[in-house]
């Protein structure tokens, strides 16, 4: 397997932010995998969706926001935000050519990286794939953050926690629903924001990111 890390130009103002790929022999498909407004591409649930992927066969294609490789907070604007995400797909493009291409991220990334498609197509990517999509603020159930949604027109996989306090099922379901058939949900029972399940619900951290890494490549295949 190749794994390589690379600096990267984020914005035409040449920010420069770091990634790393992980390509497996014979992978057919790379994941551009962002973070979210927490914590930056080496946390541990990244790791383990992108050691799990390259198990199966999935090359990841990790990066960097702007404000993350600075160390500061917040988070930059959106704009910046969605210029990276479409940067790091062209540099994921270059580092691994011939590979197909899926994008999407952690709860902001995946956001960010919807919102991207929603303005504008991004080039070569043909599947967008959210990991705890964040439909609203904790305790201010809504769904207008995901109303741009209905302006991406390629497939779209939400992997998502039963107990997701950024995401009320009753909202997010009829939302997907409602897509033209773009949208699959995948329910992760018990997980929450993070797809950690309770004790009591008998499952392990461990089993429920092989439900979601497993579930993520049998969609990957059907594309």
């Amino acid at each position: 397997m190749e794994v390589r890390q690379v600096m990267f130009a984020a914005t035409r103002s040449v920010i420069e932010v770091s990634g790393i790929l992980m390509r497996p022999d014979h992978a057919k498909w790379i994941y551009v995998l962002a973070h979210g407004a927490g914590a930056g591409m080496m946390h541990p649930f990244l790791e383990t969706i992108a050691n799990g992927l390259a198990e199966r066969g999935v090359a990841t294609f990790r990066f960097q926001f702007p404000f993350m490789e600075q160390g500061r907070r917040p988070p930059n604007r959106p704009s910046v935000l969605t210029k990276t995400i479409r940067s790091a797909v062209r540099t994921a493009a270059e580092l691994a050519p011939g590979l197909r291409i899926i994008a999407g991220g952690k709860s902001m990334g995946a956001r960010m990286t919807s919102i991207a498609y929603s303005e504008s197509p991004i080039e070569a990517v043909e599947g967008l794939v959210f990991l705890g999509f964040p439909l609203h603020a904790p305790g201010r159930d809504s769904g207008n953050r995901g109303q741009h949604l209905r302006q991406v027109n390629v497939p779209m996989l939400f992997l998502q926690g039963t107990r997701d306090k950024l995401a009320n099922l009753k909202l997010l379901q009829p939302l997907c629903d409602s897509l033209d058939g773009y949208a699959t949900l995948h329910i992760l029972e018990s997980g929450d924001h993070s797809f950690k399940p309770l004790k009591r619900s008998g499952r392990t951290y461990d089993e429920v990111m092989t439900e979601a890494q497993t579930t993520l490549v049998s969609w990957i295949k059907e594309r």
